[in-house]
């Protein structure tokens, strides 16, 4: 007996990896510091709490319709219209376990085995996996300049016959770069003409800094029964709201319908108690986002600053996220060799950049608290600079460096 090929191909989420190990660490007690991480530190909104307390006293917790309740696609709806600028209808509106099930569902959509599905480099490490789960093939492709944001050129330089939809994340995981309004433009007319979709992770689309703002595609289309574009986004970043797991897609009916026979068959539907939380977020008090951005932006300053000091490195300061993603081949071409020395060595937990695509980087969060981000850095300095003292004390702990 053996497994399918799917089951056979499918890798570990390393991002998942990383933050089982890290936790198994700092259970035994060690002075983890845990830069790789992808999940904001801050509580739930109190509107969303209670209104899953409220249905959850109530004891009614029934099924969901595979589509999502009506209460959550009408969150989903004023939210798209606010940010968006276009209003979608009910049935151009899909609620799902979170963005990444959306993401994978409307990829089950509209791809076929063979199909091509492109998207930028550095990229978000499920990319290829969700593709391979369907039989597509995934063409990640780097930037001709060697940046983070390929050109148009680029990418219309890896289209084929086969190609299929083209995939954007902006801002940007692991990279924190924000496309522009000209490339938006551009990309949008590209697919329209090609007849090719385009797919919009914007899952981190109002963690911007320095007074930047994210870009609505649908500025440069119509959002009708012929629009080729899909857009996934979720409550998990924005609101800290990860354990919830509520995302929504916005398309075409006829995309919709299909994404939502294909949940109908599988999870069904995400929980209503999560669904009315969800709502609650989207509905309630907005303060805590824009509190949450703000600690962020000064977390990305105090982050950049503290890199800069590492002789050799090249890094870019990222347009959004909560992520740094930092060309460390200076010291390391084997970027998974040097995050376990890192881990091993002086505790701090990295995520190699080669599972982004880009070997040689690091990517590192800076959702966590100032003093954490400032200790980390210094442990990585201390780590790879040879003209550092030999010892560092990590508390009482004393240790000598012996690798270098």
């Amino acid at each position: 007996m053996k497994l399918s090929l799917v089951g056979r191909s499918s890798k570990q989420s390393p991002t998942l990896k990383l933050n089982e190990t890290a936790a198994i660490l700092k259970a035994k007690g060690e002075p983890i510091i845990h830069l790789g991480g992808g999940e904001p530190k801050g509580k739930a909104p109190l509107d969303a709490v209670t209104r899953a307390a409220a249905l959850l006293n109530s004891a009614e917790v029934r099924y969901s319709p595979p589509d999502g309740l009506v209460e959550t696609k009408q969150a989903v709806i004023r939210y798209t219209e606010e940010f968006y600028g276009v209003r979608p209808k009910p049935n151009q509106v899909m609620i799902s376990v979170g963005s990444k099930q959306a993401l994978f569902f409307a990829i089950q959509t509209i791809l076929d085995q063979q199909d091509e599905l492109i998207f930028p480099s550095p990229h978000w490490v499920s990319y290829q996996e969700m593709a391979k789960m369907v039989g597509a093939i995934a063409v990640p492709v780097l930037a001709e300049d060697g940046g983070f944001k390929p050109s148009l050129k680029d990418l219309a330089d890896r289209v084929t016959s086969q190609t299929k939809a083209i995939l954007l994340n902006s801002p940007n995981n692991p990279s924190g770069a924000l496309y522009s309004a000209e490339f938006m433009k551009e990309i949008v007319e590209y697919t329209k003409k090609k007849g090719l979709y385009l797919i919009m992770d914007d899952i981190y689309h109002r963690l911007l800094y320095d007074n930047k703002k994210a870009v609505s595609v649908f500025d440069y289309t119509e959002f009708d029964e012929n629009c080729n574009i899909i857009v996934i986004n979720g409550v998990s970043k924005l609101y800290a709201m990860t354990g919830f797991r509520v995302g929504w897609a916005v398309a075409n009916s006829k995309i919709i319908e299909a994404m939502a026979n294909i949940q109908a068959h599988t999870n069904s539907a995400p929980s209503p108690i999560t669904q009315i939380a969800a709502a609650g977020a989207l509905n309630g008090i907005q303060s805590g986002v824009e509190a949450m951005r703000l600690q962020l932006e000064n977390n990305r300053n105090v982050m950049y600053n503290r890199l800069k000091t590492l002789d050799g490195l090249h890094l870019t300061k990222p347009d959004g996220t909560f992520y740094m993603f930092a060309d460390f081949s200076t010291y390391s071409k084997d970027s998974i060799k040097l995050a376990n020395l890192l881990l091993e060595k002086v505790r701090v937990a990295v995520m190699p950049g080669v599972e982004f695509g880009m070997e040689g980087y690091l990517r590192l969060s800076f959702n966590i608290p100032t003093k954490q981000i400032i200790e980390g850095i210094e442990r990585i300095k201390w780590a790879l600079d040879p003209n550092a003292p030999k010892e560092l004390y990590i508390g009482e702990r004393k240790l000598v460096r012996d690798w270098l």
